[in-house]
């Protein structure tokens, strides 16, 4: 799936002598994805063989010792996240987000969410057309969406108290949800 040649390499900003090692597209696919993945998960998305990315994984461990991030393993998923030294200004960044106002993409979002829900990041960013990861992060971090592991794969769904905040007892009952529903779909049609 990363097919970096020399072309690839110069197109996605990387200098001709740097290389594009197994440990560095692990650590790219984690940022992306923003959540656990498992090692068969990783292997089958780089196309390589899990002992592989099992080395891999090691060397990256060890490259981000000086960094502020640290590759969280448990069993047979990793993740990458911030280190414990980070945590006050983490706490102090998330009290920001948890009282000002929603900008305007995490209210489309959120719209989309409460619409749409249960619904994948994935087919969140083929709505939006863009990165959804920060802005669900932020919505999670208020509790207006939960998120919910099915069949493998994350789902995101409002929450019952933002439900009842915006006075709604199911889906169904939200404004306009036909018309929503049958515009999200067309959305969705036209980027397949």
């Amino acid at each position: 799936m990363f097919n970096l040649n020399k072309k690839n390499k110069k197109e996605n900003g990387f200098s001709e002598g740097q290389e594009i090692t197994l440990d560095k597209k692990i650590e790219a696919l984690l940022f992306f994805k923003g959540e656990e993945m498992s090692l068969k998960k990783i292997a089958k998305n780089l196309g390589e063989k899990r002992g592989n990315v099992k080395k891999s994984l090691e060397i990256l461990e060890e490259r981000l010792r000086n960094s502020a991030l640290i590759l969280v393993q448990n069993g047979d998923k990793v993740l990458l996240a911030l280190k414990s030294d980070f945590s006050g200004l983490i706490r102090s960044l998330i009290k920001d987000e948890e009282v000002g106002e929603l900008s305007k993409p995490a209210l489309e979002t959120l719209a989309i969410v409460l619409y749409k829900g249960p619904i994948s990041k994935i087919q969140l960013d083929e709505i939006r057309g863009i990165n959804s990861a920060y802005i669900l992060r932020n919505l999670l971090i208020r509790g207006l969406i939960e998120k919910e592991l099915v069949e493998g794969r994350n789902l995101y769904s409002p929450t019952i108290d933002l439900m009842r905040f915006i006075g709604v007892d199911k889906k169904e009952s939200l404004p306009a949800f036909e018309e929503v529903q049958n515009k999200l779909k067309k959305i969705e049609e036209n980027n397949d």
